[in-house]
């Protein structure tokens, strides 16, 4: 294992083109926010109301969701204030763990994780596309594929554009996911129990372990504000309030729309439901199908969007660190974007869209391995307060340690659940390592050849 490296870029790049500082607090905020907001939030409930036997328990496990999303916004909010630099994340592990373990998650964020994720988005975004423009298999990998490939030419263009394109885009989610709210204070009713029958009864520790399983995975996401550090102005300020703001957001958004689905659907039709916001919005107005169709096709376009914004700044961070092929760093020179890690991701996204059939399963067992790396990374802040004793007047987490502590143990809670009960997962996981593990030392080797 490598030994942690300093902060900063290699001097051999330092004559290159520099990532430019333009993005401020909201538009920080609203990529952090719109970074867990996909389609989960408009199918997920159903799931979770499937496994949950009563109202108040749907609710409490979606508030216990936000409980894990704010303390880890705070906990890595210290992180980024610590690591103001591009990559967030593989920067907090990079500086506790070492060079290897943070190449093996920019790894799977690239071959699997955040790739697998434009795929599968792109491809619901069609297929929602496709319910109000009627259009064959063919043709919705053909606009899965445009779909990539505005957001990356709009990323490559400017980071300016992407932040005024991701605040748009979660603006737009947040506004429908509103309405979806006031439709059910304004015309819902109270909550219903369930029917006699198997839904029915007492809610079990294991229903509601899988219950969380689901919910984690939507809350995901708001940590992508901290792969921007490099280009936040005032980023050891911005980046712990956006990630902080932006969990906060999230948390109030999916505990409401949660509410407003139990007050629209009897608690049977919630556990039932295909397509549970469809379903709320229909039973008070016959079109509402079709606003929310095109709601998730906004929705996920935006997350396409945000997700070719935040996560190639991990692989130009690598580069950049010699820990990956060294062209992976090129900065635009006009654009000062790094667009060579951009159309890397973007790519492989297509590949793994045109192979959708063969991937997709290989994506649902791997990305239990981006929870590992989080709490990696939120056990690094234990290290930087034993370590680092120089003052520090940057943002520190409140209530130390009691707050990264809830986020670790919640986090390793669902991991052990995990392995548990879906073993398959670990093993593609552990193949997906093995795989990069070669290579991470291949491109290490390349780029120190390329620099004597």
């Amino acid at each position: 294992m490598d030994s942690p490296g300093a902060s900063g870029h290699p001097k051999e790049f330092s004559g290159r083109p520099a990532l430019k500082r333009q993005i401020g607090l909201f538009g920080l905020t609203m990529i952090a926010a719109g970074s867990c907001i996909g389609s989960g939030i408009f199918i997920t409930p159903s799931d979770v109301a499937h496994q949950l036997g009563h109202p108040h328990a749907i609710l409490l496990v979606w508030v216990i969701g936000g409980v894990v999303a704010i303390t880890g916004s705070l906990t890595f909010a210290e992180l980024a204030s610590r690591f103001p630099e591009a990559g967030g994340v593989y920067v907090f592990i990079r500086q506790s763990f070492g060079k290897a373990w943070a190449f093996l998650y920019g790894w799977c964020i690239l071959t699997v994780i955040t790739s697998g994720a434009i795929a599968a988005l792109s491809l619901t975004f069609a297929r929602y596309i496709s319910a109000i423009i009627p259009m064959n298999g063919t043709g919705q990998i053909i606009l899965g594929i445009c779909a990539i490939t505005s957001v990356t030419l709009v990323n490559i263009m400017g980071v300016k554009g992407g932040e005024i394109f991701s605040s748009v885009s979660t603006i737009c989610k947040l506004a429908g996911i509103a309405g979806i709210i006031l439709v059910g204070i304004a015309l819902g009713s109270r909550f219903t129990a369930p029917d006699p029958g198997p839904a029915a009864g007492t809610t079990t520790i294991g229903a509601f372990a899988l219950a969380m399983i689901g919910v984690l995975w939507s809350y995901g996401g708001w940590h992508h504000a901290s792969y921007l550090a490099a280009e936040v102005r005032s980023a050891q300020r911005i980046v712990p309030r956006a990630m902080i703001l932006g969990a906060l957001i999230v948390t109030a958004t999916y505990v409401l729309a949660n509410w407003s689905y139990l007050r629209l659907l009897s608690f049977d039709k919630l556990a039932g439901s295909q397509a549970v916001a469809a379903d709320a919005m229909h039973s008070v107005y016959p079109n509402g199908a079709l606003i929310v169709a095109i709601l998730i096709a906004v929705s996920t376009f935006g997350s396409i969007g945000i997700y070719t914004l935040t996560a190639p700044r991990i692989y130009y961070q690598m580069a950049s660190d010699g820990a990956f092929f060294k062209k992976i760093a090129t900065v635009h020179a006009r654009h000062q974007t790094p667009v060579a890690a951009i159309l890397l991701q973007s790519g492989w996204a297509i590949v793994l869209l045109l192979l959708w059939a063969t991937f997709e399963n290989l994506i649902t067992y791997v990305v239990f391995m981006d929870w590992v790396f989080m709490t990696m990374a939120a056990l690094s802040i234990f290290y930087f307060r034993a370590k680092i004793t120089k003052p520090f007047s940057g943002f520190k987490v409140p209530l130390y340690p009691v707050v990264p502590a809830i986020f670790i143990a919640i986090s390793v809670w669902f991991i052990i659940y995990t392995l548990i009960g879906k073993p398959e997962q670990a093993i593609a996981g552990i193949i997906l390592l093995c795989i990069g593990l070669p290579v991470y030392f291949l491109s290490k080797k390349t780029s120190e050849g390329q620099t004597n």
